[in-house]
């Protein structure tokens, strides 16, 4: 039952993987429409906030029992993460930004280990340190080994905010008033978005973009069909399939797990939108698979954080994809 359960754990992972390493695919060709970034990050994250908001109304309890909680997650788990990947983006090459934000499961280990005290698992170590192999080759590390020391700082603080998910995640947990997990992540979105409309200013955006057609590869959709994946698919469904799926997996896998959204991004990118992967870019992503399945091989340490938020990946995923254009 227990064998079941993970496995059941682990499909809809790679259910929930597959919708976030989507988005890319889909927001891409809205940014060579002409539509900033920004403006797209920006309305994912209160598109999403808007079909969670009567999860918010129904868990608005929370607001009273649990503010700090809900204001930490929303700013660094939300806003935090896409904020530092930006301002990283914009001093040091794409990849070696991409690459730097996924150093988030490896911190997370380091914290449950060297701060929390609390064992990681050999399998989880090892899972996390090979696929961190075959991210440095997905986003071909080399092609951009002369870097700004400001960019990597911001690049690690991207991905100090992804490993703070988690433990905020612990956080919310401590104690008899556990809080429910989708209130969460609802209250999370409607926090980030407020916090991404002071940085991305949406009332500078083209709404005529929104309102015509947009190219992906071959073949034209109307942008605000591009504009419903990204949020209804790649955010909202990728959220909640993923909160269900990490009940059943420990956070070390969990996050191990999610550096699988890249190599899936890459792989659409290739199939849907043309853009053809090199040999070292299937090289790495043989390795992250292989990460993630030594990873999941694991059993639970009792690392003492929640699964119920694990789940959840990073916010900032649809303009990875579109930055290596």
């Amino acid at each position: 039952m227990q064998a079941s359960g993970k496995n059941a754990g682990l499909g809809l992972a790679l259910v929930s993987a597959v919708a976030f390493g989507g988005s890319g695919v889909a927001a891409k060709p809205l940014i060579e429409a002409g539509l900033d970034p920004l403006h797209m990050v920006w309305l994912r994250v209160a598109g999403a906030a808007l079909v969670l908001s009567p999860l918010a109304w129904r868990h608005r309890d929370l607001v009273r029992r649990k503010p700090f909680l809900l204001a930490g997650f929303g700013l660094v788990a939300v806003a935090g993460v896409q904020a530092f990947y930006f301002a990283s983006l914009s001093r040091i090459p794409v990849g070696v930004a991409l690459l730097l934000e996924y150093l988030g499961p490896a911190l997370l280990l380091g914290y449950i280990r060297f701060v929390q005290r609390k064992p990681v698992t050999r399998a989880a170590a090892a899972g996390a340190a090979v696929a961190v192999v075959g991210l440095a080759c997905v986003v071909e590390i080399w092609a951009g080994l002369s870097l700004d020391l400001l960019g990597v700082m911001l690049g690690l603080a991207a991905a100090c905010c992804q490993a703070c998910y988690f433990v905020f995640a612990d956080q919310g947990a401590d104690g008899d008033d556990v809080p429910d997990p989708l209130g969460v992540i609802a209250y999370g979105m409607i926090v980030g978005t407020l916090v991404m409309t002071v940085i991305a200013r949406p009332w500078q955006i083209d709404w005529q973009v929104l309102g015509g057609q947009a190219a992906m590869g071959d073949t034209t959709l109307p942008a605000l069909v591009l504009l419903g994946w990204v949020v209804l698919i790649a955010t909202v469904f990728a959220y909640l399939t993923g909160v269900v799926s990490v009940r059943r997996l420990s956070p070390q896998v969990a996050g191990v797990v999610a550096c699988l959204e890249a190599v899936i991004a890459t792989v659409l990118a290739w199939v849907l939108l043309g853009e053809h992967l090199s040999t070292w870019q299937i090289v790495g992503g043989g390795l992250v698979l292989g990460g993630a399945f030594i990873a999941q091989s694991s059993r639970s340490a009792g690392a003492g954080i929640p699964v119920e938020l694990v789940g959840a990946v990073d916010p900032a995923e649809p303009d990875r994809v579109k930055a290596q254009a």
